[in-house]
C-alpha cells in the first residue's frame, strides 16, 4: 500500500512521546533512519499494518505529552504504523479528549450533566465564563462522579503528564487548578454508603481492603472463586452461570451463561474476553467504584471467563476519565502476573491467559459492544451490524465475550454460593445482588447494593430520601439512555421484568432524583444535546434524528414552535420511532426513551400543547 504522508513534520517532543510508546523505528520505511537495503527493499509492510490496534494508545500517548494533536505528530504516527493519515484523522476527531487544534496543555473538563447540573454544575459554568473566560476548560458530558457532583476532569499534558478526576468542584477550585495549585483536585473520595454492613456482596471489600495489596485480597476471600472454578472445569463453571440465571448488567440483561456458552462452541480456537468498562451513560458510577476499590476482582473474574469459554487474552476496555482506576487495574494485572494468577500458566488452571488494559478517550457509543472492537482494532468507534454476532466474529474477527464489569465482579458470588443458591434471591432472570448508582436530588448519593425486587421506595429511604426533605418530582431510570418513573410508582419492585412491565428499564441501574426545585425542561434538553453530541453519525435515523429531536425542543422551550406544540409532539414522536426502529444500534434506539416519558409519563408540555 503506498502511503501519500503529509509534508508536516514532527517536533522532537513528538517524536519522542511516539518513540518511547512504540519503541524506536526499525527503518526509513517505518519512520527511522533509512539503511542501504531501504533504497532497494520494503519489509516489515505486514508486520506494521498488523499494529494497527496500537493507532489510539498512540493518539493518547501524543495527547498526553503536547496536549494536542498537530499534522506533524499525526503524520509520524501514520509512518510508523503504515496507516494513511486520513484514516487516522478520522480516528483521531472521533474521540472528545483528542483535540487535533491547539489547546494548552493544561485543561479542567467541567461536567455540566444532568446529575451536575442538579448541583449546580450551570451556574458553575456561568461563573467560571465571568471569571476565566473560555481560557483552560471545557463543558463535558458526565465524568462518572455523579456522587460527588460538581464533578471535574484536569489533564496536563506535558513528559510528565497529570490526570485527576475530582468532585465537588467549585469556581475557586478549578481557578486553582487552572494556576497549577493541584490541592482541590486531589481530595479524597468519600467512604461507601453501605461500608461495614454485613450484607453486602459485591461491595464487601471496597473500603476494607486495600486495593493496591494482593496479599490483603486473598485474605479477604481473594481468589477462592477461581480456585472452586480449577475445581468445577469449564463446563462446570458454565452450568453454574447458567443455573445462575445471571443476567447483564450494562443494560442488555442478556443472560451470562448463554453467552459463555456460545463462545465455548466456536470451532475457532482463538477467542477473546473483554470487560466493558467503558462506563459512559450519565448517572452511572457503579464499574468506578468497583474497579477504584477492588480492583483485584475485576482480573480474577476475567481469568474465570477466560478459563469457562477458552479464551487466552482478554481486554479491560477503560473510559478515558477514569485515571484512578486505570493505575488500580494495570497494578493489579501486574501483581497478578508476579504472583502466578496471570500470565503464560495460570496457577491451579494450568492454562495461559493474560489482560491488557486498554484506556478510551471519551466516546460515549464505544460503550456498544461492537464499538468497542472497532476502537481497539484502531477504528473509528462505530457499531458494525449484527449478524455475525461477538460470539461469532467479535474483536480481530474472533469469538468473543463482553461483560459489564458489574456481570464480570457478580461471577465470583455465583461460585462462591453456587448457581443455585444465587438465584434464591430475586426471581426469573432478575438474580442475585444489584447495584444502584443514586444521584441528583437525594440526601446521601453512592452506590447501594441491594437484592433485586427490592422496591424503588426502599431504595430511595436508603440512600437518606430527597435532599433537604424537598418534594419528589420525578426519577430517572436507567440514565439518559431509560426514563422517567412518577412519584406514584416508587413502589415499583427493582426487576428487569417489571420495570420493562411499566415501560421503563433498570439500564446501567442509574436512579436520579429530581425534587420540585429541579428544571426538568432544562434537563431534558440537555439529555437531547447529549445524544446529538455522542451520536456516532453512520445510520441516517440516529445522526439526523437526534438533532432534529433537540431543535424540536429547542423551538418549544424558546415559544416558537412550528405548527403549534400539538404538533411539535407528534413530530418529536414521529422522530423516535423512526429511532427506534431503524438505527443500527442501542443509541439511536434509546435517544427518545427520557423524551417521550417526560412528555407521556410526567406530561411535560401539555399545558403548552393545550393553550
Amino acid at each position: 500500500m503506498d502511503l501519500h504522508l503529509l509534508a508536516a513534520e514532527p517536533i522532537a517532543e513528538e517524536r519522542d512521546a511516539i518513540d518511547r510508546f512504540l519503541g524506536s523505528a526499525a527503518g526509513g520505511w517505518t519512520g527511522g533512519e533509512r539503511t542501504s537495503t531501504d533504497h532497494h527493499t520494503a519489509s516489515g509492510g505486514h508486520e506494521a499494518r498488523d499494529q494497527r490496534y496500537l493507532l489510539l494508545p498512540a493518539l493518547r500517548a501524543l495527547q498526553a505529552r503536547i496536549g494536542w494533536i498537530s499534522e506533524g505528530g499525526l503524520n509520524y504516527i501514520c509512518e510508523r504504523l503504515t496507516i494513511p493519515p486520513a484514516d487516522a484523522y478520522g480516528v483521531a476527531t472521533f474521540y472528545a479528549l483528542l483535540s487535533t487544534t491547539p489547546r494548552p496543555p493544561r485543561v479542567v473538563h467541567v461536567c455540566d450533566d444532568i446529575a451536575c447540573r442538579t448541583r449546580g454544575a450551570d451556574r458553575l459554568c456561568d461563573e467560571l465564563e465571568k471569571s476565566a473566560g473560555q481560557d483552560g476548560w471545557l463543558r463535558s458530558p458526565c465524568l462518572g462522579l455523579c456522587d460527588q457532583a460538581p464533578a471535574a476532569f484536569l489533564t496536563e499534558a506535558g513528559p510528565e503528564p497529570v490526570e485527576l478526576l475530582f468532585g465537588g468542584a467549585t469556581a475557586a477550585s478549578i481557578t486553582s487548578v487552572l494556576k497549577g495549585d493541584y490541592a482541590p483536585a486531589k481530595q479524597p473520595h468519600p467512604v461507601l454508603p453501605q461500608k461495614g454492613s454485613q450484607e453486602l456482596r459485591l461491595l464487601r471489600r471496597i473500603g476494607v481492603v486495600d486495593p493496591s495489596s494482593f496479599d490483603d485480597y486473598r485474605a479477604h476471600d481473594g481468589y477462592e472463586a477461581l480456585a472452586k472454578a480449577a475445581l468445577l472445569g469449564p463446563d462446570g463453571v458454565r452450568k453454574e452461570i447458567t443455573d445462575a440465571r445471571l443476567a447483564g448488567r450494562g443494560g442488555a440483561a442478556f443472560p451470562t451463561g448463554r453467552k459463555w456458552d456460545a463462545v465455548s462452541l466456536q470451532p475457532e480456537r482463538e477467542r477473546y474476553v473483554i470487560a466493558n468498562a467503558d462506563e459512559s451513560e450519565p448517572g452511572t458510577f457503579k464499574d468506578r467504584v468497583l474497579m477504584e476499590g477492588d480492583p483485584f476482582a475485576l482480573v480474577e473474574a476475567m481469568t474465570i471467563a477466560g478459563y469457562a469459554t477458552g479464551a487466552e487474552r482478554g481486554f479491560i476496555y477503560l473510559r478515558g476519565e477514569y485515571p484512578l482506576a486505570r493505575e488500580r487495574l494495570q497494578h493489579a494485572i501486574d501483581e497478578a502476573r508476579r504472583n502466578g494468577v496471570l500470565g503464560e500458566s495460570v496457577h491451579g488452571l494450568g492454562v495461559r491467559f493474560d489482560i491488557e488494559l486498554r484506556v478510551g478517550a471519551g466516546a460515549y457509543i464505544c460503550g456498544e459492544e461492537t464499538a468497542i472492537f472497532n476502537s481497539i482494532e484502531g477504528y473509528r468507534g462505530e457499531p458494525r451490524n449484527k449478524p455475525p454476532f461477538p460470539v461469532e466474529a467479535g474483536l480481530f474477527g474472533k469469538p468473543t465475550v463482553v461483560n459489564n464489569v458489574e456481570t464480570l465482579i457478580n461471577v465470583l458470588e455465583v461460585l462462591h454460593l453456587g448457581g443455585a443458591r444465587y438465584a434464591e434471591t430475586g426471581s426469573g432472570i432478575s438474580t442475585g445482588p444489584r447495584l444502584f448508582c443514586l444521584s441528583g436530588s437525594v440526601q446521601r448519593p453512592g452506590v447501594y447494593e441491594v437484592a433485586h425486587g427490592t422496591s424503588l421506595r426502599d431504595l430511595i429511604a436508603l440512600a437518606g430520601g430527597v435532599a433537604g426533605g424537598r418534594e419528589l418530582r420525578a426519577v430517572l431510570l436507567g440514565g439518559a439512555a431509560g426514563g422517567f418513573i412518577r412519584p406514584d410508582e416508587i413502589d415499583m419492585p427493582l426487576t428487569f421484568e417489571a420495570t420493562r412491565a411499566a415501560g421503563s428499564t433498570l439500564g446501567s441501574g442509574v436512579v436520579m432524583l429530581f425534587d420540585d426545585q429541579v428544571n426538568l425542561v432544562d434537563i431534558l434538553r440537555r439529555i437531547a444535546a447529549f445524544f446529538r453530541d455522542e451520536s456516532c453519525g453512520q445510520c441516517v435515523p440516529c445522526r439526523v434524528g437526534t438533532v432534529r429531536q433537540e431543535e424540536a425542543l429547542h423551538r418549544i422551550l424558546a415559544g416558537k414552535p412550528i405548527g403549534g406544540v400539538a404538533t411539535e409532539r407528534a413530530l418529536l414522536e414521529e422522530i423516535g420511532l423512526a429511532m427506534k426502529d431503524a438505527s443500527i444500534c442501542g443509541l439511536g434506539q434509546t435517544a427518545y426513551g427520557a423524551v417521550e416519558t417526560a412528555m407521556k409519563r410526567l406530561g411535560l408540555f401539555e399545558e403548552a400543547s393545550a393553550s
